[in-house]
């Protein structure tokens, strides 16, 4: 070997030995690193299966003191329903519908779970003894992300040929879930009726359609987050009807934003179409609403979803982040998006909302990994003072506004995007503190309460049916490393209720050009799997996971995960740096 040669390998290995050397300085020094830095196979395993028992207990205490009610109370070990006496309780009546709510909810949780004995159990007794011809007067967007899509869920799981969780299809099975979704989304169609811009009324009863005395306005999120479950229901229908209605409202909802912001707002008239709330963010009333504009176009392909998203998002960037321009780069402040005027983008409010702790996982799939991780640790951060998140905190003041938790599964599904993406220890680190807090202070006599004010230790005796179907289930999903819907990330997508569809070419067609004719999604959908060529399956599942991962894709096509540009550093250290993680721990009080 020549002398310059010899020099340059020299040059190489020495470079090599102090990027190493650096690496484990920073992890042997830095209490962050040190503490966050790995995280044993062995403490995983035993988190899943706490997180298995926590999921347990919770459905077994339902199913034996609350079944047919819809949700359980649990320091008081019985059933909750609707508030029939008093019509003005939306708190209630809003989201309980006298339909067995909770186990409804958690049926695609049992099958991701494994659980095939109850997941076969729970199917047949929604279809023996669930009704919706009831007199409940409930709100078109929790009968819809709660119900609707819980059904499709389960139903798809059960025509899926490969039964990848397990064999939760049973002989006998006559698309009766599909069957149920039909007439519940029939029910639900009224609420669009009489509306002068096509947005929906925010209410419907399930028995008589819309009240008399309904009122005209609606949030943004209620009305624009049908997508995907009105969707799906034509497309395994044939039926354009349902797809046709919501569509319509997003449609309507974006020709109402500014014209000069490019933004919404939080409320409006369904009637004259003008803005009744004009603040715009992130959380409570707008959230999801972007958050579908996006998934749409992942389900369905749906190219007219995704440029509205990328507006939006330009938008927002532009006129709701505020600190430094970089997460992991440069001096200022930590970045937050906040509430503005959606006319003119100045600030209205020195508060963020717990639901906004959703968005990381929509920067996730859109590709802004530094942005979702900047994101992310402010809420977790947050959630470390309090062992839960306040449902407003005043990030000015650093003091919760609104102070009570009620399980929400927000941060975790955070947690568990950007560990799929980064599979980076930290995230499971985050896990393990949400499940801590979880069985240390919201576990009760018969299941987990929701906690009335974050800074004492007093409860609410309500468990929400999303802590069923979505907290426990995304906590799970993060520590079940070889899941199937971790193995096959590409093929599914979840609602934001946490339910899971499938990602394939049949959901991609609108059926009903073809045949407008209804069919059993069951005999259709399997006569598709036996006809089609194992290659033309693959070759679709190629393209999806391309369409997400390539990095060359114009802005018009944005890749949907950017897990490839993701630097070293990122997987093996601190996501974000740990002075930068410090200053975040300072802002919200912490230190």
């Amino acid at each position: 070997m020549m002398r310059t040669d010899r020099a340059e390998v020299l040059v190489i290995v020495v470079l090599c030995c102090l990027e190493c050397s650096a690496t484990f300085r920073a992890r042997f020094w830095d209490p962050n690193e040190r503490k966050y830095g790995s995280f044993s196979k062995s403490k995983r395993l035993e988190l899943l299966e706490e997180t298995r028992q926590m999921f347990a207990f919770g459905y077994d205490n339902y199913m034996k003191y609350a079944f047919p009610k819809d949700e359980l109370d649990p320091i008081h070990c019985t059933g909750r329903g609707p508030d029939y006496g008093d019509p003005s309780n939306i708190n209630i009546n809003d989201v309980l519908g006298d339909y067995g709510l909770t186990l409804i909810d958690s049926l695609d949780a049992l099958a991701v779970m494994g659980n095939v004995t109850e997941f076969q159990k729970a199917v047949k007794l929604v279809i023996d003894t669930i009704s919706f011809d009831k007199p409940s007067t409930v709100q078109l967007f929790e009968a819809t992300i709660r119900v609707l899509g819980a059904l499709l869920s389960a139903h798809l799981i059960m025509l899926d040929p490969q039964q990848p969780f397990g064999q939760m299809a049973y002989p006998g099975y006559s698309d009766e879930l599909l069957q149920m979704a039909h007439d519940l989304g029939t029910r639900l169609l009224p609420a669009f009726e009489n509306s002068a811009t096509g947005i929906p009324h925010p209410r419907v009863n399930l028995r008589y359609g819309v009240p008399i005395d309904t009122v005209n306005e609606t949030c943004t999120a209620g009305a624009g987050t049908l997508s995907l479950e009105f969707g799906i229901l034509s497309r395994l229908l044939r039926d354009p009807v349902y797809e046709g209605v919501a569509k319509r409202a997003v449609e309507r909802l974006w020709s109402f934003r500014s014209n000069v912001t490019g933004l919404f707002g939080n409320v409006i008239n369904i009637q004259t179409g003008r803005w009744v709330g004009l603040m715009s963010g992130l959380g409570a009333g707008l959230d999801s609403f972007y958050e579908y504009l996006l998934k749409s176009f992942i389900l369905f392909g749906d190219e007219d979803s995704l440029k509205k998203f990328n507006e939006s998002y330009e938008a927002i960037k532009f006129y709701m982040r505020r600190g430094r321009k970089h997460c992991n780069e440069g001096i200022g402040f930590p970045p937050i998006y906040v509430n503005v005027n959606m006319f003119n983008g100045e600030v209205l409010n020195n508060w963020v909302d717990s639901l906004q702790a959703a968005w990381p996982a929509v920067q996730v799939l859109v590709g802004d990994l530094e942005e979702a991780i900047c994101s992310h640790a402010l809420y977790y951060a947050i959630w470390q003072r309090f062992n839960g998140l306040p449902e407003r905190y005043n990030w000015n003041l650093k003091v919760p506004e609104v102070a009570f938790y009620p399980l929400r599964p927000e941060l975790i599904e955070s947690t568990y995007y950007l560990y799929r993406a980064t599979k980076n220890p930290f995230y499971l680190h985050v896990g393990k503190d949400i499940l801590y807090s979880l069985n240390n202070y919201t576990r009760v006599q018969c299941g987990f309460a929701t906690r009335h004010d974050v800074t004492k230790n007093d409860y609410e005796d309500r468990m929400e049916s999303f802590f069923l179907g979505e907290t426990c289930k995304y906590l799970y999903l993060l520590f079940d490393e070889d899941n199937h819907v971790n193995v096959e990330t590409a093929r599914y997508i979840f609602s934001t209720e946490g339910h899971i569809f499938p990602v394939n070419s049949e959901l991609r067609k609108k059926s009903w050009e073809d045949d407008a004719s209804p069919v059993s999604g069951k005999t259709k959908e399997n006569e598709r799997h036996q006809k089609r060529p194992k290659t033309q399956e693959s070759n679709q599942e190629k393209f999806l996971i391309n369409a997400r991962l390539d990095n060359n894709t114009s802005n018009e096509k944005m890749p949907l995960f950017s897990c490839e540009r993701l630097p070293d550093e990122k997987r093996y250290l601190l996501p974000i740096q740990s002075h930068y993680l410090q200053q975040i721990r300072q802002v919200v009080g912490l230190e």
